[in-house]
């Protein structure tokens, strides 16, 4: 069974987990992908995730894939919802990581409370997903800097950086699905795990807790002294969850 990975705001193809592609990989195919224009991908970003999730759905049916697993991180998980109503039959599981619902508990905000900190990553010369992903604790800054280490372990063939521009419609989509109407996550009837630190800023972990209520028989996994990034910190434990939920 084949997994589609969908990843964050700003993020390329290289901003993808290695330990996490790498595991999943072990025993069948993964396909992380761009959205359009990101990275080396063409054409322009568009500004709603329901144009990401149409693109998405061709991608996954133009590569002959389906049914699909489907883990989305973040922006990627508020695709991947969005895939589960548009497209039911293409997904047999999905895992919804750092993310919460439309309409959910501060996800307009996400740039008022990003730009700060993107802004102390710059003066302090850190990547600023030191301080978006993880949490100030000696914990969560040595799993910061064990992530972005990680990101850099492949230095041949690598993705095209997202452009400021790219950066600026994929926050206009966030806040659209901050502000758009709720879902109806009752409706959902295939297995969904629902994945994040308990103490994310970017995507209160509130979300997360009440997308699991939400969900007929979702299950939820909140990792502790953690932030956005929980399923990076915690790499080998969320591995280990996945692997057990995508074959269950």
């Amino acid at each position: 069974m084949p997994v589609v990975l969908l990843n964050h705001w700003g993020a390329n193809l290289d901003n993808f987990d290695p330990r996490i592609v790498e595991g999943l990989a072990a025993d069948r195919p993964v396909y992380a992908l761009n959205y359009r224009g990101v990275g080396a991908s063409g054409g322009e970003a568009p500004l709603t995730v329901a144009e990401m999730a149409k693109d998405m759905i061709a991608a996954i049916r133009g590569l002959g894939l389906g049914p699909v697993d489907l883990i989305g991180f973040s922006l990627g998980g508020f695709v991947a919802q969005q895939i589960l109503f548009n497209a039911p039959g293409l997904v047999r599981r999905a895992i919804l990581a750092g993310t919460g619902p439309a309409d959910g508990t501060g996800i307009e905000r996400v740039g008022a409370v990003s730009w700060p900190l993107i802004a102390k990553g710059m003066v302090t010369f850190r990547d600023p997903k030191t301080y978006l992903f993880f949490t100030s604790s000696a914990a969560g800054k040595r799993a910061a800097k064990a992530f972005l280490t990680r990101l850099k372990e492949r230095t041949q063939d690598r993705d095209k950086p997202v452009s400021p521009k790219v950066f600026l419609r994929q926050l206009k989509a966030i806040k659209s699905w901050g502000t758009q109407a709720p879902q109806a996550l009752d409706t959902l009837d295939i297995p969904v795990m629902v994945a994040n630190g308990d103490h994310d800023i970017m995507v209160p972990s509130e979300n997360s807790i009440d997308m699991a209520r939400r969900i007929p028989g979702a299950e939820l996994v909140l990792c502790p002294d953690a932030g956005h990034g929980g399923i990076f910190q915690y790499h080998d434990t969320f591995l280990q969850k996945a692997r057990t939920f995508m074959t269950a």
